[in-house]
């Protein structure tokens, strides 16, 4: 694209659609110099429109050119504000991006394998009466409801068997050898 000055503008000959696309030009180039080429020519695209639109009295390329080249200024200015705003900055393309499969590794599996083997081993451990106590409150019962199905008159009963056998589950689970140990003795 050759520069073109105002003078040879005005002077060659041709309707308003000449200047226009010689405008255009003179938009896009300016456009492009600061930004990717594609939206460069969208832009432009824009600020002919609102030329049209709002500015449709002005003939002349010395009026046209100044004012066309500030549109052109904000509407970058708005650009690069809504580019920063969406991060379209501080994007990373997706095969840059390393996603998790999913997939638990051997490490964890075995981690969860023997926290898994500990709990079974500490629950069979427990009397009778802490392992049904269990059972019911996994399957969602509410406290009132395991009082009536152990049959006894008090709530508060059924809130104590609850602590005493989250607390020895507890202790089982820190020290498996020492629930083993003491299960003969074990009442709850």
């Amino acid at each position: 694209m050759e520069p073109l000055s105002t003078r040879s503008l005005d002077q060659a000959p041709g309707s308003r659609e000449e200047i226009l696309r010689k405008l255009r030009e003179r938009i896009v180039g300016f456009a492009a110099s600061r930004m990717q080429r594609d939206a460069a020519e969208d832009l432009a695209q824009e600020v002919l429109i609102l030329l049209h639109e709002k500015y449709g009295d002005l003939e002349r390329l010395d009026h046209l050119l100044p004012l066309s080249l500030k549109i052109v200024h904000f509407k970058m200015l708005a650009h690069r504000r809504k580019a920063r705003r969406h991060g379209e900055f501080t994007q990373v393309p997706a095969d840059e991006i390393q996603m998790a499969d999913g997939r638990t590794d051997a490490l964890t599996a075995m981690e969860q394998g023997e926290a898994r083997e500990r709990l079974i081993a500490a629950i069979s451990g427990m009397g009778e009466r802490c392992r049904k106590l269990l059972a019911l409150k996994l399957k969602g019962k509410s406290f009132a409801e395991i009082q009536s199905i152990f049959g006894v008159t008090s709530i508060n009963t059924v809130y104590t068997w609850d602590f005493r056998c989250r607390q020895q589950l507890i202790e089982d689970l820190r020290c498996p050898q020492r629930g083993k140990k003491s299960d003969a003795g074990r009442n709850p």
